[in-house]
């Protein structure tokens, strides 16, 4: 069976390890409380619409992304809604959602 490619609407990814690898390494070249920079925000934009609860993540709306930190010293991105409100999202459960 051959490697499944992973697309997204800014990129497209050979194979879905290499779309955890790449926004592995978006999420650790933030520390928590850094809003993400535009053109990452845009790759995180385009992965979120793969969350299987992508409507009530979205909420009002997207203002931002933010990184947080986690419990047992992990951090990850953090939806700031344009009304305000927050979220976090896990970028692997974009990836392989778990039903």
């Amino acid at each position: 069976m051959g490697a499944k490619n992973f697309p997204i609407e800014t990129r497209t990814f050979p194979k879905i390890g290499d779309a955890v690898v790449f926004f592995r390494a978006m999420l650790n070249k933030y520390r928590p409380g850094d809003q993400v920079d535009a053109a990452d925000s845009l790759d995180l934009k385009a992965l979120l619409k793969h969350h299987s609860e992508y409507a009530e993540k979205v909420g009002a709306g997207i203002s931002h992304f933010e990184v947080m930190s986690n419990v047992y010293g992990t951090q990850s991105f953090q939806i700031v809604r344009t009304d305000g409100t927050r979220d976090d999202f896990s970028y692997q459960h974009c990836i392989t959602p778990r039903h």
